[in-house]
Formats: structure tokens, C-alpha cells, sequence
């Protein structure tokens, strides 16, 4: 493998975009990619309002290099899996939503990778799978997001056969939000940013992290995790500054 970057960001504006780029290995998520995506989720801006995460080349991702894996001792595989599960928090941890942007095929840690974005938005050519049966490593670790996106029987499938599951596929199930013609994933995938940009971003950030607290949660247990998130929330100065563009019939202007 190459010794150089394998992960490029462009941050500093309201629009942070990180990027897998080491195409001539699938984009694999290898130790070396995690600890730069890891470092790169983390070092973002405190003004960043929304995250695109994408890639380059043909592949999203291959999910881990099985060429490093080989007769490797426990600790590197502790600490390899240890790095990925904080990747993947780290997404969920950001105040701003993250956007996948898959281009192609995204598999194993791949897969989950995207799981784990807010939202994901895909090209028709991209396709989806969990194939670490086929290699005697099961997925263990991307069923977490996969099967609280699309249940049981359809994670259930996808782990323990390694099949496919196309773009049309994914976005029944709701693996991903929206799936384009692959010439028309970045307008797709602009068009959203821009959806989201419309709003405070002091409340987007309150009401994502509002979200990933309640939704595992009793119904019960939710509602008295997010009140008080409410309560709070009306009293924000972005909420007064909503209800009164609404009620003089103007547009908000938002704390940024």
C-alpha cells in the first residue's frame, strides 16, 4: 500500500466535505484510513453546518484490507475494531448531519459506514452487502447500524448469505435516502446540503443529537429524554427568532 494520505478533507466553510481516496485499493478501511477519517471527523471546525462523506473512484468502500489482517497478533485486531467502532461514533457524535455520498459499491465496513451517516444518498450503479461469511469473518460489527436501519429478517439476509442488495433494493429498505442517476449524484447530493442549510444549525445539531438519545429508548423513557430537549429549545434564541418571522410573515435569520 501506498504511504501517503488516503483521506482528503475540504473544511474551513460551512460545507466540510471528507473524501475516501485510495481508489486503487477499493477505498479499503484500512488501520492506516480509519485513523485519518477518525482524525479527520474529529478536527472539523465548530461552524461546520453539514459533512458529505464520500470517495473516490469506482468503489465507496471495500471495507477493511484483508491484506493487512493476515497473521497479525490480537492486539492489532483489538485495536483495528477499536478504531472503527470510534469512527463510526464519532460520525453519530458530530453536530452536524453527515451525508453519504455513494458513488459505488459499499461493502462490509464499507456498508456500515454509510449506515452510520445521518443520511446517505446513492448513484442507481451502487450496490450494498455484508459478505464477511465469504471470508470466514462474519460482520459483526457492521450489523450494529445495518440491522437499526433495516430490521432484522433484512440484516439477517444480507449477513448471513454475503448477497448483494442493489440501490433500488437499499432504498426500500431504508438503507439509503434517495437513489439518482449516477451523473446526477452530486446535484442530488447538493440539493440536500442546501435543504438542510436552510435551518438553524444550532437547532439541527440540538435535534440530531436529541434523535440518536431517544430512538432506541421506551416510548416512555423517549418522551422524557426529549421534553426538556424541547423545553429548552423554545426558549433558544433561533426559536423566538422562528416564531416571530413566522408570525410577521418574513424570513428567519439564524444564529451563525
Amino acid at each position: 500500500m501506498s504511504g501517503g494520505p488516503t483521506v482528503a478533507v475540504e473544511a474551513g466553510g460551512p460545507v466540510a466535505r471528507i473524501t475516501l481516496d485510495h481508489p486503487e485499493r477499493r477505498n479499503a478501511l484500512s488501520h492506516a484510513t480509519l485513523s485519518e477519517l477518525l482524525a479527520a471527523l474529529t478536527a472539523l471546525p465548530d461552524d461546520t453546518e453539514v459533512v458529505v462523506l464520500g470517495a473516490t473512484g469506482p468503489v465507496f468502500s471495500a471495507g477493511h484490507d484483508l491484506g493487512e489482517m493476515q497473521d497479525r497478533d490480537g492486539a492489532f485486531y483489538d485495536d483495528l475494531f477499536a478504531v472503527c467502532t470510534d469512527v463510526m461514533l464519532a460520525v453519530r457524535a458530530l453536530p452536524a448531519p453527515v451525508v453519504a455520498r455513494v458513488q459505488g459499491p459499499a461493502t462490509a465496513a464499507g456498508c456500515q459506514l454509510v449506515a452510520s451517516c445521518d443520511l446517505a444518498v446513492a448513484a442507481d450503479t451502487a450496490w450494498f452487502a455484508t459478505p464477511g461469511v465469504k471470508v470466514g469473518l462474519f460482520c459483526s460489527t457492521p450489523m450494529v447500524p445495518i440491522t437499526r436501519l433495516v430490521g432484522r429478517r433484512r440484516a439477517l439476509q444480507m449477513l448471513l448469505t454475503g448477497a448483494p442488495v442493489d440501490a433500488a433494493t437499499a432504498l426500500d429498505w431504508g438503507l439509503v435516502n434517495a437513489v439518482v442517476p449516477a451523473a446526477g449524484l452530486d446535484v442530488a447530493v447538493d440539493d440536500l446540503v442546501a435543504q438542510i442549510r436552510q435551518w438553524s444549525p444550532r437547532v439541527i445539531a440540538l435535534g440530531k443529537r436529541a434523535f440518536y438519545d431517544q430512538v432506541d429508548a421506551t416510548e416512555d423513557d423517549a418522551y422524557r429524554t426529549v421534553a426538556p430537549v424541547m423545553a429548552a429549545n423554545a426558549a433558544d434564541a433561533d426559536a423566538q427568532e422562528g416564531f416571530a418571522a413566522f408570525l410577521g410573515k418574513r424570513p428567519p435569520v439564524w444564529e451563525r
